[in-house]
């Protein structure tokens, strides 16, 4: 037998093998077979994402076994980074993101607007129609935003469940709570802003409860990790708009973290990604999409990356219908809609950002 038979041979069985793994999942379209295809062709992906390495980990492999000729090229960036970052590849035409997934919901939409390709996933039937937007930007998770404490340090009687609780908490026991109380730096962090933003929505009275929160003087942080490890350590008491997800993973190994997830109202954020219009590699960016969104990809989310899914037929509790049980009325996803856009003009946010800091003054 020749070399090149027997090379030929090989191929041949490494592409059967690539296509049987790769096959078309039931329900989608009959020509997906050439969105695979010609994604095998490209080879990778390149994606921008808030989400860290680690727990988009399980995501990354199992995308990469189930379509083995693609790679992730996958970049792990802070909302203001990865938004600066991608707007300055776009004007200058350089290499960028095929695929942008962001926790700063208001941000992502804001890129979107400008540069997201249209794409209707077949996925998009199994979502809520509040996390799509015109067939280009995509609610990807349901996370919760909650509040973290010490649990050697805070007694289990004073912990907070509403928005009140803490402002009451806080206020009755400045002293205690002097720069004690860690929560985002909404002018540093793009999802620090948006939350606060829609808090202010939630919550009438909002600039007095910030106030009452702030008066032992705020620790403002720009990362999650950051925070968690604050109150952990006993340096911070207490914190706030906090992502559920990250505290749920920690808690998990650490003895000292405690969560509280609000009664009077839980703002629930979805993590939104959309595929660039000049995406070099579109067809690999619309494997990733769909296999993110995809049941598949969603179990991986909720049950190896403790991020809760936006589906409502996911093993185990870690998704929309889970959530639901537990938390029911309070809870109040974010919409991928407009609305986000609002206080992105900036003078709105400009002097939304005044207005914070007057209430968060020590």
């Amino acid at each position: 037998m020749s070399n090149i038979f027997r090379l030929s041979l090989i191929t041949g069985a490494v592409l059967l093998s690539t296509s049987a793994i790769a096959a078309v999942q039931q329900g989608y379209p009959a020509d997906y077979q050439k969105v695979i295809d010609a994604a095998t062709k490209e080879g990778k992906v390149v994606i921008y994402s808030t989400t860290d390495t680690k727990a988009a980990g399980p995501l990354i492999q199992g995308f990469e076994a189930t379509y083995p000729g693609i790679k992730v090229e996958y970049n792990d960036l802070n909302s203001t980074e990865l938004y600066n970052r991608y707007i300055s590849e776009q004007a200058s035409g350089s290499g960028s993101g095929d695929v942008v997934w962001s926790s700063s919901m208001d941000t992502a939409l804001k890129l979107a607007t400008d540069y997201a390709q249209e794409y209707k996933s077949p996925e998009q039937s199994q979502l809520p129609k509040w996390a799509v937007w015109n067939n280009k930007a995509y609610g990807t998770t349901y996370e919760p935003v909650v509040f973290i404490y010490n649990k050697r340090l805070i007694p289990a009687n004073e912990v907070p469940d509403s928005h009140t609780a803490l402002a009451k908490l806080i206020a009755s026991q400045a002293d205690k709570f002097k720069s004690k109380v860690t929560t985002y730096d909404i002018e540093k962090s793009g999802l620090g802003f948006m939350l606060s933003v829609q808090d202010f929505k939630a919550d009438p009275n909002y600039f007095k409860t910030l106030a009452d929160v702030a008066k032992g003087g705020l620790s403002v942080q720009s990362s999650t990790g950051t925070m968690m490890e604050r109150v952990s350590s006993g340096e911070n008491l207490i914190g706030f708009n906090i992502l559920g997800s990250y505290a749920e993973a920690r808690a998990k190994t650490d003895p000292s973290l405690g969560i509280s997830y609000p009664k009077d109202y839980t703002l629930v954020l979805s993590r939104v990604s959309f595929i660039s219009s000049q995406a070099q590699n579109a067809n690999a960016a619309k494997l990733w999409l769909d296999y993110v969104l995809s049941e598949k990809g969603q179990n991986i989310l909720a049950n190896q990356a403790d991020i809760p899914s936006i589906r409502n037929d996911i093993d185990g509790k870690n998704d929309i219908d889970g959530m639901t049980k537990m938390l029911g009325k309070a809870l109040k996803p974010i919409p991928v809609d407009e609305s986000l856009l609002e206080y992105l003009q900036p003078k709105k946010r400009l002097d939304y950002i005044k207005q914070w800091r007057e209430a968060a003054a020590k």
